[in-house]
């Protein structure tokens, strides 16, 4: 099989020579795991640091427990940034606990979703990892950890200066919160590259994820390219977000109900149009099916749905599947037997999904949520795969004009297709928005440390290759 890059670097995943081109080992290993996973065998004694590396010698300060919260991929996110924070301050991290209690109320442990042991060994030249702490930090002998949630966004400085000190006086710190609680930029290179290497190397499926997750990919490239779609039209992201466009009335109140059953999430009363026009709203079904057939997109075009049950169910995707009839989705190419133990696990049904987005042809996500950001960025890794991001503000003022009939169809495509002629997944700057850290773009959805070496980087991601998400 050849995998072929940007810079025209050409590898054959099934023979590869000793000496590889330096783009880097980890992008070449990234890119055969994905593509031949058998490779594994014999291919870890030609990449030394993939081997078992040394022990980094270091004086632990502490012990760091961490409760990830949040979807797989905010988690995801956010062990790769713990990761860091116990490298920076040369701590001994205890496996990340992962969230039982959100939205989706998924019971999966971290082994239940990543190979632990390869966590901890893939990194044990940077990071002490430890599966459970010392008996003698236990509430069984009556110890209590300090537990806090770090301050988001926060920059080296923070966690040195501030976070450090407890470990002195606590020995074991918990942080109950971990979404985004390092900042995106002004982090020194070698913990940004740390990031990626626990990103696209450290955090492995389990075998039985991974093995699934490769059938899923093999059937589908078996009949020929397809196209990712992130539909995230899902009860849990309409609740959150008050978005109701093209809702019943009854639909609108079940939404309104949930928002309000969760009392962490802030807003209640929502004003649903509003935020549409804000392009704060995942595209509808219909809306998608009118976007992809303006992008080109044709009747044969091979649809995988990357995404949970569909709010409304198959009638909110009924102009989509006559747009599209060669829809699938995991549950309707796998042979029922095979996802009974996955099933009423989100996380792992979301892992089978990252997989299979990561893999497509093209990537689309109707939402610019945790999931697109991550799969966007490992797509960027592998060479930048075509990831087609949505412009919703953009798109919604377009998708009215044309269904009031002010905008005949030829004249919307066009307007459809350049809007978007930058946002297929090409090398651009990460933005940087100084005091708004929310607003700037996402490490993981653009990790420009980990894409380039040396002075072609700016050849690849100059001042000219940039754009705006909404």
């Amino acid at each position: 099989m050849e995998v072929r890059s940007e810079n025209n670097i050409q590898v054959r995943c099934d023979k590869i020579p000793c000496q590889l081109i330096p783009r880097t080992r980890l992008q070449l290993l990234a890119v055969c795991e994905l593509w031949h996973p058998r490779l594994l065998i014999g291919l870890t004694n030609r990449i030394p640091w993939t081997s078992r590396p040394p022990l980094r010698n270091y004086r632990s300060n502490g012990f760091l427990k961490v409760s990830c919260n949040g979807g797989l991929n905010q988690m995801r996110a956010a062990i790769c940034d713990m990761v860091i924070v116990a490298r920076l301050l040369n701590l001994t991290l205890v496996v990340p606990e992962l969230d039982k209690t959100s939205f989706w109320a998924d019971p999966s442990d971290f082994g239940d979703i990543f190979d632990v042991s390869h966590f901890i060994d893939s990194l044990r030249d940077e990071v002490r990892i430890i599966k459970r702490l010392p008996k003698k930090f236990s509430r069984k002998y009556g110890f209590q950890a300090f537990r806090m949630s770090p301050v988001s966004w926060s920059n080296e400085k923070y966690y040195l200066e501030q976070i450090l000190p407890l470990f002195s006086k606590h020995k074991v710190v918990h942080f109950n919160r971990t979404d985004t609680r390092l900042a995106n930029n002004g982090i020194q290179l070698d913990l940004q590259k740390l990031r990626c290497r626990v990103n696209f190397q450290g955090l492995k499926f389990t075998p039985e994820i991974e093995t699934l997750g490769y059938k899923l990919v093999r059937i589908l490239q078996d009949k020929g390219p397809f196209l990712a779609l992130h539909l995230r039209y899902e009860m849990d992201m309409l609740a959150f977000s008050g978005c109701t466009h093209g809702c019943t009335v009854e639909e609108a109140e079940e939404l309104k109900r949930l928002r309000y059953a969760y009392p962490w999430w802030r807003e209640k009363e929502i004003m649903s149009e509003e935020r549409r026009q804000q392009g704060l709203c995942p595209l509808t079904p219909e809306e998608a099916t009118l976007v992809l057939q303006a992008l080109g997109f044709d009747k044969e075009t091979q649809i995988y749905i990357a995404s949970g049950e569909i709010f409304g169910s198959e009638r909110r995707l009924a102009s989509l599947r006559a747009a599209f009839p060669h829809i699938v989705k995991k549950e309707t190419i796998l042979d029922p037997a095979e996802l009974p133990q996955f099933q009423n696990h989100s996380s792992q049904m979301a892992a089978l999904d990252f997989m299979v987005s990561v893999a497509s042809n093209t990537f689309i996500p109707t939402y610019y949520g945790n999931m697109a950001k991550v799969v966007e960025g490992h797509r960027r890794y592998l060479g930048f795969k075509r990831s087609i991001l949505p412009d919703r503000k953009k798109l919604v003022e377009l998708l009215d004009l044309h269904q009031n009939g002010t905008l005949p169809w030829n004249d919307f495509a066009l307007a459809v297709r350049q809007v978007h002629e930058k946002r297929m997944g090409q090398p651009f700057r990460r933005r940087i928005i100084p005091d708004k850290p929310k607003e700037e773009d996402y490490f993981y959805a653009n990790p420009e440390e980990c894409l380039c070496e040396g002075t072609k980087c700016e050849d690849l991601v100059g001042p000219s290759n940039s754009s705006t998400l909404h």
